[in-house]
């Protein structure tokens, strides 16, 4: 309790946050349903790079699931071949301003494919194979489970693994993009029964949806099998879907007023992705946690050499360090260590190049900028080589305007 017995803000927060919890609706509502074509040869990005979406001003929103079905017309003279990242290149940016225009979200597809993997502990969208993995008992015959249990959905989720020369293929992708840190877990959520105010979800198509054989394919869904231009392999048409998640019928007290936790509602869950270059190999490389933040996780993809889009699976990486302001190493990990962690933690391995660094537990506060820095040390650094960051973390609305923005080459 606060002085002389007041209820602290805290208290305050809880006793809401649980009220909603034990009365408010879920609501989930389609909010957008669009298709967009493109001409012959035409990648639909340079036609319709941006859709904006407009979320209904109701209930307090939780997130949004956005599905993205594309089709890949391979007018080039050779097969395209599936990237490491895949359809999680589906979308090349995912963005959200709030009410108070606050830039919640501004990070790329691959960003919430992995994160919401890691939230989740498997694969996201993944199911067990049918026939594999799934055990009634060790009888002769009978090893595996007798009811078809398994991928049955084969289009939940999907992107063949090659696409020929003058052919189509078919990637379908889900995204849930949160406001909100979880459906319980209400910071960051944003009370939406206001007017004279908008906020806007803004969803980029990929610009270079295919790349030519031997080039960086990080960003890219497809590249070529082998060299050969492939400017005519492009997304030829999109259907882009919308789906808001938000609690409905909030608890009101005995004078009508809508129960709110007031201080989740003054917290951004903030989701940003930053590229910085000029990385030396043998050298420590220090990207500073911008200030004022509280991060729960960094995702970093190391790409060796710019140009042809070298990704290692520890070779090309000595160690990664947290290292405080006093240059006091928090860890210092070799780079198989670190990925022991996530595959313990996810049961498999992330993409060739992609380290995650979980904060969960003890977030990395930063009360002032460059009191914490990630450092990379390389063991190869060819020409253009970079380092992307893909950033998770709280703040709160009044501190982030005065807030430094995030490291940048």
């Amino acid at each position: 309790m606060g002085a002389q017995g007041q209820p602290t803000p805290g208290q305050i927060n809880a006793i809401a946050r649980s009220a909603i919890r034990a009365r408010a609706i879920t609501m989930e509502q389609q909010i957008s349903a669009q298709t967009f074509n493109a001409g012959a040869g035409v990648n639909l990005a340079s036609v319709t790079p941006i859709v904006n979406i407009v979320p209904r001003m109701v209930g307090l929103i939780r997130g949004f699931w956005v599905k993205v079905q594309l089709n890949i017309h391979n007018g080039s003279g050779v097969q395209i071949n599936l990237t490491d990242f895949g359809a999680w290149n589906a979308l090349q940016q995912i963005q959200f301003n709030d009410l108070n225009n606050n830039t919640r979200i501004q990070t790329p597809g691959w960003h919430l494919g992995m994160l919401q993997s890691m939230k989740m502990r498997k694969p996201f969208g993944s199911a067990m194979v049918n026939g594999t993995g799934f055990a009634s008992g060790s009888q002769a015959g009978n090893t595996n489970f007798p009811v078809k249990m398994g991928d049955n959905w084969a289009a939940e989720i999907q992107a063949p693994a090659t696409i020929a020369a003058a052919g189509d293929g078919t990637v379908i992708m889900w995204y849930w993009v949160p406001l909100a840190y979880s459906h319980d877990d209400l910071r960051g959520a944003i009370y939406a029964n206001v007017v004279n105010a908008t906020m806007q979800l803004q969803l980029s198509l990929p610009t270079t949806p295919v790349v030519a054989n031997g080039t960086d394919s990080t960003n890219a869904m497809y590249v070529g099998n082998a060299a050969g231009a492939v400017a005519l392999a492009v997304v030829s048409s999109a259907t882009i879907t919308v789906y808001q998640n938000y609690l409905d019928q909030l608890p009101v007290d005995q004078n009508r007023n809508v129960l709110l936790p007031i201080l989740d509602l003054a917290t951004i869950y903030g989701l940003t992705q930053t590229t910085i270059t000029g990385v030396v190999a043998n050298q420590d490389f220090p990207a500073q946690y911008a200030n004022y933040r509280d991060f729960l996780s960094t995702l970093a993809v190391y790409v060796n050499t710019g140009a042809s889009g070298a990704r290692g699976v520890g070779l090309d990486v000595n160690s990664w360090m947290l290292q405080s302001a006093n240059f006091t190493n928090i860890f210092k990990r070799e780079p198989a260590l670190q990925t022991l962690h996530t595959r313990n933690h996810l049961g498999v391995d992330p993409p060739p190049g992609m380290y995650y660094f979980g904060s969960r537990e003890k977030p990395i506060s930063t009360t002032q900028y460059g009191n914490m820095q990630l450092v990379l040390n390389p063991a190869t650094a060819g020409a253009g080589a970079y380092l992307m960051l893909a950033y998770e973390y709280f703040a709160l609305v009044q501190t982030l305007a005065q807030a430094g923005s995030l490291v940048a080459s």
